[in-house]
């Protein structure tokens, strides 16, 4: 299987911009795939944010598995980190996220209000990897499409101020992610739930992984999609699965073809609600 890494330029200009404006930042809003949290956390994030307030929203929960997105909200909060979970295409929990904004910033807003300041304005920047939802968020607190939006990485390309009501101000950053995968599940995971661009990568060998970790993780998912008993899925191979599974669809040997295919209905939720990570003791907070 090939290594998959994908550092474009602009990410690296976003990186910095992001580093130089942190100053103005009261609370740090980091949006995670509901469906990869551990995956979808980049490492460069935590270290820009060091000791400020910070917002960890799992998105895209309505296609994660309830289960897991319970105990990874359990596993992320901290002292200084509030989580909640959201399902921002269907804009639900906003005003519960607004609470939380506020709950984060308190302490500067109480030390501008015993200074004499009246209404204090609350900046805050959303960061994350390309397609986990910033975008979306950003248009619901807003209350208007002020960002673009796709099914696809790298659609936000630069930085912008942003007003919000209750005395918000958000800046938009492109989707980052880091220059080395040191472990390449993760690269997988991104690809498989589209933070990676579908050029990038080889879609057999991400489909084949998926398969692994569903054969893992969700057996059953996988028997209905490919349309098989619980028996014969034990008693074939990926590869073979991956074959048949073309030839069942109509694509005959396009497997590549087949395997995008897969991939998009994965995204989608169409093979069920699915999270592939797990949390444990050596997943970092």
């Amino acid at each position: 299987m090939t290594k998959i890494q994908w550092y474009p330029g602009h990410m690296n200009k976003a990186r910095n911009q992001l580093e130089e404006k942190l100053n103005l930042i009261d609370v740090v809003i980091e949006v995670l795939d509901a469906r990869i949290p551990s995956a979808s956390r980049n490492p460069m994030i935590s270290e820009l944010v060091g000791d400020k307030p910070h917002l960890i929203i799992l998105n895209k929960t309505d296609l994660a598995d309830p289960v897991m997105t319970k105990l990874w909200q359990k596993k992320l909060q901290g002292p200084r980190t509030l989580v909640m979970a959201m399902e921002a295409q269907h804009n639900t929990n906003m005003q519960a996220l607004i609470t939380l904004i506020k709950k984060a910033a308190s302490e500067k807003v109480k030390k501008l209000e015993e200074r004499g300041a009246s209404n204090p304005i609350i900046r805050v920047c959303l960061v994350g990897v390309p397609n986990c939802g910033k975008s979306t968020i950003i248009n619901r607190l807003v209350g208007r499409n002020v960002t673009m939006t796709g099914d696809r990485p790298g659609v936000t390309k630069g930085q912008a101020w942003l007003k919000a009501p209750y005395g918000i101000q958000i800046l938009d950053t492109p989707g980052i992610l880091w220059p080395k995968f040191e472990d390449q599940d993760v690269g997988y995971k991104l690809a498989a739930f589209g933070a990676i661009k579908d050029t990038i990568f080889h879609a057999d060998d991400v489909a084949l992984f998926v398969i692994r970790q569903l054969r893992q993780y969700y057996p059953a998912y996988l028997a209905k999609f490919a349309n098989c008993t619980k028996d014969k899925l034990e008693n074939i191979g990926d590869t073979d699965l991956l074959l048949a599974m073309t030839q069942n669809n109509g694509m005959r040997d396009d497997y590549d073809r087949f395997s995008l295919f897969m991939l998009q209905r994965l995204r989608k939720g169409k093979l069920g609600r699915i999270s592939l990570d797990r949390p444990s003791a050596n997943n970092e907070n």
